[in-house]
């Protein structure tokens, strides 16, 4: 197809993948205000400070997505998708790809349980303003449906097209995961997250209303990337001082957000000094987090605990975790800043996926999905590292006794 093979003569280096080549069009995109912000959030928040190399940003792994969409799409037209795929179809799906986080904003991940709009309604609704709207429609892109591509709560009517660039775009083996673990390990410096992207681009086969069909002979592939996943999650996404770091940040939003100090309009445009900014501009102890963080003054684990159901579904809500950790600050005599209790959510691992030529119920059993969550999904209660009687056994014990008593 003529979108996905002429006119790609513009490089753009990347660090992970070589040289990947744009259309000249694509060009004002990048240098677009806002393609241009994510230069300036990091992709890992806070675990530069774990992983000093983590300091790659949005906007390198947009790219990377961008190349990756590419690549998959070009197999998928040679075995087939070309015959359902328009030229202008192709041009939206690139864009989408591109600009698929430019809604994002600084720990938005962290931000899942508090009523703000997510990343990809906020990058729907710049792709359909200026500038984005003009620079994707020079691309030879229809802005609708690129933006009905990222965000699939934007009604398309029932597009055969759209749904497959859905598809393709978020799913088991989606550009978007294989640019992340990829990436995310290359610059932590760790082994887990690397894949073998074209072994597995060999093994699939496009389908019209699946997306993608994997060959039997691809199994390991997805098994070795549900694993690395999982990996990554134990010893770089969910590692406790960056979730220290993130937790103190988001106790400052949560705070900032119910109190209306903060609306959820000024934190939508931010990058992550603009963040550290806004929360320095009030003299508010919950706010001082902010500059802790960005201080390097982390608080420390007092205590964990593994995620029990009937016992800690209650610290899901926000409201409750905060008086939780009003009642443990007073028990200990600490300020109810210096506390925090983290409960970073259920994280779901994706395992369905089609095969080619044979019938299975997905890659791993239920119950070792299961035991991925359960293992990974930990409590923990940070402390400032000055309440040292937090850290005491008989503080631990205060801990550990008002913390089930409010959640009973």
């Amino acid at each position: 197809m003529k979108a996905l093979t002429e006119g790609f003569n513009t490089p753009v280096r990347d660090t992970l993948w070589g040289h990947i080549y744009m259309p000249s069009t694509f060009e004002p995109i990048l240098r677009s205000a806002p393609f241009m912000r994510l230069h300036r959030i990091f992709q890992l928040g806070p675990t530069f400070y774990v992983y000093p190399g983590a300091t790659h940003t949005r906007a390198a792994h947009s790219i990377g997505v961008y190349h990756l969409s590419r690549r998959l799409l070009t197999m998928l037209a040679d075995r087939g998708a070309d015959t359902w795929l328009s030229d202008c179809g192709v041009r939206s799906f690139l864009c989408a790809a591109l600009l698929h986080d430019v809604g994002h904003f600084p720990y938005t991940h962290s931000l899942k349980e508090l009523p703000l709009r997510s990343h990809e309604s906020l990058t729907a609704s710049l792709i359909k303003r200026e500038p984005l709207n003009r620079l994707v429609a020079a691309t030879g892109a229809d802005p609708d449906i690129t933006a009905a591509i990222v965000d699939s709560e934007v009604p398309y009517y029932d597009n055969t097209e759209i749904l497959f660039y859905r598809l393709l775009l978020s799913g088991t083996l989606d550009p978007d995961k294989l640019d992340y673990l990829n990436r995310d390990a290359w610059y932590c410096g760790v082994p887990y997250g690397k894949q073998d992207v074209d072994f597995i681009f060999s093994q699939l086969y496009p389908d019209k209303k699946k997306g993608i069909i994997l060959d039997a002979r691809g199994l390991s592939s997805i098994e070795s990337l549900l694993f690395s996943k999982y990996l990554m999650y134990k010893t770089v996404y969910w590692h406790r001082s960056v979730r220290s770091a993130t937790a103190m940040i988001k106790k400052a939003l949560i705070h900032g957000l119910t109190q209306h100090t903060i609306s959820a309009e000024t934190l939508y445009d931010r990058d992550d000094q603009e963040l550290f900014s806004l929360l320095a501009l009030y003299p508010d102890a919950l706010f001082e987090l902010g500059k802790k963080v960005r201080d390097g003054y982390h608080y420390l684990t007092a205590m964990e605990f593994p995620f029990d159901s009937t016992i800690h579904t209650a610290l899901n809500d926000p409201q409750k975790r905060t008086t939780g950790e009003s009642l443990i600050a007073a028990a200990l005599s600490i300020a109810p800043s210096s506390l925090i209790i983290d409960n970073p959510g259920p994280l779901s691992f994706e395992t369905e996926l089609a095969f080619k030529g044979i019938q299975t119920t997905g890659v791993f059993s239920t119950d070792t999905v299961r035991t991925f969550e359960k293992s990974l999904y930990t409590v923990r209660v940070f402390v400032d590292p000055s309440c040292t009687a937090a850290f005491s056994p008989e503080g631990r014990e205060i801990i550990t006794h008002t913390l089930h008593c409010c959640t009973d």
